[in-house]
């Protein structure tokens, strides 16, 4: 399975960008896939997920802000984002794997096997 993320870049706060992660190799409705991002000298940190049954978790700081959604006929997962903060400023992974993740273990990103390239997302006036 390859991964590729795009659609990062500049906004202002208060403002929206909705990133995207093109699949090959497999249907992403068979797929549990995540989004994470990463800031410099911090750890990569889990911002939403979902699976093929359905389940779908964000991170707290998240909730209300990001939707993640999948499109099975163009082979892509998405991440929209609403409402975006200088806190929100990181580069952008999805990720993925053929089983569903338990959901005590969503975050943490040893549990995925596909990663696709970061996208920069810069929150900033």
């Amino acid at each position: 399975v390859q991964l590729q993320a795009s659609g990062g870049g500049l906004v202002q706060p208060g403002g929206s960008l909705r990133l995207s992660c093109a699949a090959s190799g497999e249907t992403v409705n068979y797929l549990a896939v995540a989004w994470f991002r990463q800031v410099p000298g911090k750890e990569r940190e889990a911002v939403s997920y979902k699976d093929a049954g359905g389940n779908i978790y964000y991170r707290q700081a998240v909730k209300g802000r990001f939707t993640i959604s999948k499109d099975n006929a163009k082979n892509m997962v998405y991440l929209q984002m609403n409402s975006l903060t200088s806190e929100d400023t990181a580069v952008y992974y999805c990720a993925a794997r053929r089983d569903n993740v338990v959901a005590s273990a969503w975050h943490d990103p040893r549990q995925y096997i596909f990663w696709g390239q970061g996208t920069q997302v810069t929150v900033s006036s």
